[in-house]
């Protein structure tokens, strides 16, 4: 580790090679979008992050898929990657006809579920293990979309479920032997630096692998994009250099095991509205890496 646990150290320490995610599209939709919780989603999501996603119905995949898809690399370094939407809110007989096609397809060594916790249920959860036992050779990983550990923000973002749900799953996935990745994102609506801190530690308590840490990015035909285009003063969106510090103290307060698997926003440029500096992801992750630097952080030495 050099001042965070990266994805691509990880990989090659424990795969012996770098793997790369092809995201994929299952049709899935979400219950705060289809009336289940609510219609309008999160209020920060444009449409659940699938913009570049392969749609995907157990199909084989072909080397010329990927590579059209922006990836040229050897098969079996690929992960399968359910990113739109959420991706175990369907029936058992769908999730299990598409994870298991996704696992025997040999161009993959594994598949990452992006999800809600309040979308794996007990079936939902003895699929996974079967899955995990049936291909010994392949990994699964699961992605919740946290984004915070605290409740008054969670409710003011929309996300529909409460943090305990959240414990609760990640405590299910960890005795299935279920490696979890979760997502949070820094400055969101009265959040400030000690709110991300407890996030922060909020996922030090628990059995999680990976965090994909992300500046709150406001995108077209978001609630929150409607609310910026009324009044853009009322959101208080960091500057490159202050997304860079709040980073880096994030970083010292999490677990030094637990891997990096995103430090800035991935989403389609053509949606974004603000903070444009988000597209200079190599920009975002040298300030990062030049601030703990200076203050002399790396992943942990602040807890």
């Amino acid at each position: 580790m050099e001042y965070w646990r990266d994805l691509s150290s990880w990989l090659k320490e424990t795969y012996g090679r770098r793997l790369y995610r092809v995201p994929l599209d299952a049709g899935m939709t979400c219950p705060v979008r289809d009336g289940t919780i609510s219609r309008t989603g999160c209020t920060f999501c444009a449409g659940g992050s699938g913009s570049f996603a392969i749609r995907y119905e157990g199909q084989k995949l072909s080397m010329e898929d990927l590579i059209y898809n922006g990836q040229n690399v050897p098969a079996g370094d690929y992960i399968g990657y359910f990113q739109a939407y959420t991706n175990t809110y369907a029936p058992a007989e769908r999730l299990r006809f598409l994870f298991e096609h996704a696992l025997a397809d040999p161009l993959f060594a594994g598949i990452d579920i992006a999800t809600r916790p309040d979308c794996i249920d007990a079936e939902c959860l003895q699929l996974l293990q079967q899955l995990k036992e049936a291909y010994p050779h392949k990994f699964i990983w699961v992605e919740l979309g946290l984004q915070t550990a605290v409740d008054a923000t969670a409710e003011t973002i929309g996300r529909g479920y409460s943090y305990d749900v959240f414990e609760t799953c990640v405590q299910r996935l960890a005795e299935a032997g279920i490696c979890v990745i979760v997502h949070v994102i820094l400055s969101l609506p009265e959040e400030g630096l000690q709110d991300n801190i407890a996030t922060m530690h909020a996922l030090n308590a628990l059995p999680v692998q990976g965090v994909k840490i992300q500046m709150l990015q406001i995108l077209k035909g978001s609630v929150m994009a409607e609310e910026y285009r009324r009044d853009p003063d009322a959101f208080a969106l960091f500057s490159e250099k202050e997304y860079a510090e709040r980073c880096a103290y994030c970083l010292g307060h999490l677990r030094r095991d637990i891997v990096v698997h995103r430090l800035t926003g991935d989403g389609d440029r053509s949606l974004l509205l603000a903070p444009l500096w988000g597209v200079a992801k190599t920009q975002v992750i040298n300030d990062i890496r030049h601030i703990m630097k200076e203050k002399h952080i790396t992943q942990g030495s602040l807890l």
